[in-house]
């Protein structure tokens, strides 16, 4: 059995005891939380496609840890005008381990 679901603008296939990587939440480490937008469930045997979402469905996770990715270095520059400008980001993220799909 697995889902799709989305947090942070991003869509992630998740079944249960799987681990993944979010968008930072504002959620503490070894607290649960719910997520509620759950696009596809497929089961053994039948599949539950939402119309955008599937409205009995949600993921139980467990918060692990939160962190940051390492870093991304962004270079601007315009040419023949000694114009150049180097930033750096660290985008943080959350891990979570999904403990149950409900259908």
């Amino acid at each position: 059995m697995y889902a799709i679901v989305e947090t942070g603008g991003k869509q992630y296939r998740v079944e249960p005891g799987s681990v993944i990587r979010v968008e930072a939440l504002d959620a503490e480490v070894g607290s649960m939380i719910t997520l509620d937008k759950v696009l596809l469930v497929n089961t053994e045997d039948k599949v539950l496609v939402g119309a955008p979402q599937v409205d009995s469905a949600k993921a139980v996770a467990e918060v692990m840890s939160h962190g940051r990715d390492r870093k991304v270095l962004v270079f601007k520059k315009k040419r023949r005008k000694n114009y150049h400008r180097t930033f750096g980001h660290r985008q943080p993220f959350t891990t979570l381990r999904i403990k149950e799909l409900v259908s």
